[in-house]
């Protein structure tokens, strides 16, 4: 079935509408970033450049790195615009833009997410790394979508049961990551567990400076839920989009996080470029690596 051009928007040169892109341009191996300038952070590092452009918050560059072909892509702050970026990602890869049908061979990719977030535990350091087993979804944007195969209920419930969540706010829901991403990209550096993603940055956060939030105690009770051996480690803006979104549409994905504050001890990172960097540094090694 043909996708209509509204549904499937493209610029006048063939690219995808937000991303600015061709297929050819982009590797299987792809790096998300929220900061645009992030990408230039990670690509100095790259052997050699083959492609790069931007639009708007996306800024894409394709290169190669230890004889890996990689795609650094920014995608801005937000689980809205992941939403964006991987749903175009897809369609790079799995609809004939010429023709606006879906290919009868799918392609599946690895998305590995490099952010920088805030503690929620007391023992996870400033500078240290995390590793994304679940992304708890706040944000709402997944429920857009029939989530209901890949999303954790018995999570969900325990989670809504330990602090009492307000369900006009939304259902929470759980995605698990990638296994094969996950024991690629660990190591005795990588703290593990539940990464929470909001759909904003103060009040959805816990937030306060001049408005008064709906539930004052939530980060408490966050920092508190326990599940088996998961507990919630981080708070950020992306996971668990990224998670489902790539579970639904048949890709890899894992969300690694330089902690650059912790919000239990009130520290933040004294050098959170130099904290980023030997992510940067240490993802490119794991990936690249056969």
């Amino acid at each position: 079935m043909k996708i209509k051009s509204s549904e499937l928007i493209l610029n006048p040169d063939g690219s995808i509408y937000h991303l600015n892109l061709r297929p050819e341009n982009v590797a299987k191996d792809i790096i998300f970033v929220g900061d645009q300038n992030r990408v230039d952070r990670i690509t100095r590092h790259f052997d050699s450049i083959e492609f790069s452009t931007q639009k708007r918050e996306f800024k894409t560059t394709t290169g190669t790195y230890k004889g890996k072909r990689l795609t650094v892509i920014s995608t801005g702050i937000g689980p809205d615009n992941i939403d964006i970026a991987v749903n175009e990602i897809d369609a790079l890869f799995n609809i004939d833009l010429e023709t606006r049908e879906i290919k009868k061979e799918l392609t599946s990719v690895n998305i590995v997410r490099i952010g920088t977030s805030g503690s929620l535990q007391a023992d996870i350091p400033v500078n240290s790394f995390v590793l994304s087993q679940y992304g708890l979804g706040l944000d709402n944007v997944m429920r857009s979508y029939l989530i209901e195969e890949v999303t954790d209920v018995a999570l969900e419930d325990a989670f809504i049961s330990h602090t009492n969540w307000d369900l006009r706010k939304g259902r929470p829901y759980f995605i698990k990551n990638s296994s094969e991403l996950e024991t690629k990209l660990e190591s005795e550096l990588t703290f593990k567990g539940i990464t929470g993603t909001a759909g904003g940055f103060y009040g959805p956060q816990g937030r306060v400076l001049r408005l008064g939030i709906q539930d004052p105690e939530l980060n408490h009770k966050i920092d508190n839920f326990k599940f088996g051996e998961y507990r919630i480690t981080n708070f950020e803006m992306e996971t668990s989009a990224i998670y489902g979104l790539c579970k639904l549409l048949g890709h890899h994905a894992v969300s690694l996080n330089t902690i650059i504050a912790n919000r239990a001890n009130g520290t933040f990172s004294e050098d959170p470029y130099a904290a980023v960097d030997k992510l940067i540094i240490y993802t490119l090694d794991k990936l690249s690596a056969n």
